[in-house]
């Protein structure tokens, strides 16, 4: 803070900041208090370097809030007796900012001065915050987290001023809801979301939507990967960047993928989207048994896939803060706008002192809301169903199903199960000698063959219901079902 002589101490050469900014600004506010409407969404008083210029911000924006005038006269009632104030001239000073006011245009420019000044200082607080942390050799506190605790709070103040928070006029919030129905009124699939690549899934979810928790869950051998695997290559083959409505660059189709591949490795996973793309079995490119021709599309197929945004993290056992992290640093190094968790009950939670199973779940389903919500991607996270549907006639899964299923339940926007009766029914083959039986179950598995069914158990922002997809084992893929789609009314396209 300046002294009362005019001169300045020692730490205010070396910290950014603009005093005189501040005085202009403040004398533009207390001589017009429309000003403060063109400024709030930019500065608060937290922003003011000199501790007497928050203040002054500080009455003067609670008396403007109240439609009070905020004045040199008003305010001097209220800071007569500050000794900070009293340092600066008293209650005169208030009448001198009065008269170094600038104009209400230029009101803002001054405001987003102060603003980026202020994002400096908590920038050099941040890295003597770091390396003080560094020096302090502590058993409790490691490296590693220190680093993921850096990047979160780097990520923070990266997306300050981004966003605007806290609360906003009904106004705001439904033109914010026509622009994006009309951004799905535009398109040709009608989706307000990203489109998944299947028609009948993206009829009844109206795409993946952004700040979305979606639960992908299943017994073994149904088809999670394969399906979560499908989608990702669906979005990022249909990734195009360009010029979206608000006049910004960024994905206007499809979109940037993050994969984390907790049981798999990432050649194996690409193995898998290599085989959908190719259509050569799965088993032939692990076993080494292609064909020249097989060999020869799966090459073509690996070149023309070089280019697709599909970033794959097969890192085992992450911790979901580690998850976070690196999922913020894929969205600043590259964009992010869909992350797939394969699978939810393979991530650590953040802490070893987190106790019993179904509290550790519940730290990691919050954890992956939050990501959705702070990134504003959908995030779609794979979950192993519990032993139970095996025990019942009808091995349907449902909500009940999940395993430590209320936290996951509860903070899901969308719970899925993959299911396909064709390998329940694959296990009931009747002996040779039962004529009667063996004919009706080959009469059943032709009418399941190829066919899976993904049930909708919750969706917070539309109905719940069945949809039917193909499914052809040899490729690991699933596909749209050719019931009369294709005559363009129904095709999303």
């Amino acid at each position: 803070m300046a002294d009362g002589s005019g001169g300045v101490d020692t730490r205010e050469r070396t910290v950014p900041h603009n005093i005189e900014a501040e005085q202009a600004l403040l004398g533009a506010l207390l001589v017009n208090n429309e000003v403060y409407d063109r400024i709030a969404a930019v500065v608060n008083d937290s922003h003011f370097y000199d501790p007497v210029h928050a203040r002054i911000f500080e009455i003067a924006a609670a008396r403007i809030q109240k439609n009070a005038l905020a004045s040199p006269v008003t305010l001097k009632a209220f800071m007569e007796d500050d000794p900070g104030l009293a340092e600066l001239g008293g209650p005169a000073y208030l009448v001198r900012l009065g008269a170094s006011a600038i104009s209400v245009f230029a009101a803002r420019d001054y405001a987003q001065l102060i603003y980026d000044l202020a994002i400096r200082r908590k920038l050099m607080e941040l890295g003597e915050e770091i390396t003080l942390k560094a020096a302090t050799v502590r058993t409790d506190s490691e490296p590693r987290e220190q680093i993921v605790e850096a990047e979160q709070q780097l990520y923070k103040l990266g997306e300050q001023g981004n966003v605007e928070s806290g609360f906003q006029s009904f106004l705001r919030a439904v033109t914010e809801a026509v622009n994006v129905a009309n951004a799905a009124y535009q398109r040709d699939g009608g989706l307000a979301g990203i489109s998944t690549g299947l028609i009948d899934m993206d009829r009844k979810l109206g795409g993946l939507h952004p700040s979305d928790l979606l639960i992908l869950a299943g017994r073994p051998s149904m088809g999670k990967t394969s399906l979560a695997t499908n989608i990702a290559f669906n979005i990022a083959k249909a990734w195009k960047k360009g010029r979206k409505p608000d006049g910004s660059e960024g994905t206007i189709e499809g979109g940037v993928v993050g994969f984390y591949s907790l049981e798999m490795s990432a050649e194996q996973l690409a193995a898998r989207i290599l085989s959908e793309a190719a259509e050569v079995p799965s088993d032939a490119i692990r076993k080494g048994a292609l064909t020249e021709d097989e060999f020869r599309r799966f090459v073509e197929a690996a070149k023309s896939l070089e280019t697709c945004p599909l970033f794959i993290d097969d890192t085992p056992a992450l911790p979901i803060s580690q998850l976070a992290a690196r999922a913020r640093r894929l969205k600043r190094q590259h964009g992010l706008d869909v992350l797939i968790v394969d699978y939810l009950q393979l991530v650590r939670p953040a802490s070893s002192r987190t106790e019993g199973r179904v509290n550790e779940v519940s730290e990691i389903t919050q954890g992956l809301k939050a990501i959705a919500k702070e990134l504003n991607i959908p995030v779609i996270a794979l979950s192993q169903l519990s032993r139970q549907v095996e025990n019942r006639e009808d091995k349907r899964p449902q909500l009940s199903d999940l395993r430590e299923s209320g936290s996951i339940e509860q903070d899901a926007d969308v719970v899925m199960f993959v299911f396909r009766e064709e390998y329940y029914k694959e296990r009931e083959k009747p002996g040779e000698h039962n004529v009667e039986a063996m004919m009706k179950w080959q009469e059943e598995m032709s009418r399941l063959h190829g066919k899976a069914e993904v049930v909708i158990g919750k969706q917070r922002h539309g109905p719940i219901g069945t949809v039917e997809l193909s499914f052809e084992g040899r490729f690991t893929r699933f596909g749209n079902l050719a019931r009369g789609y294709g005559s363009g009314e129904d095709d999303f396209g």
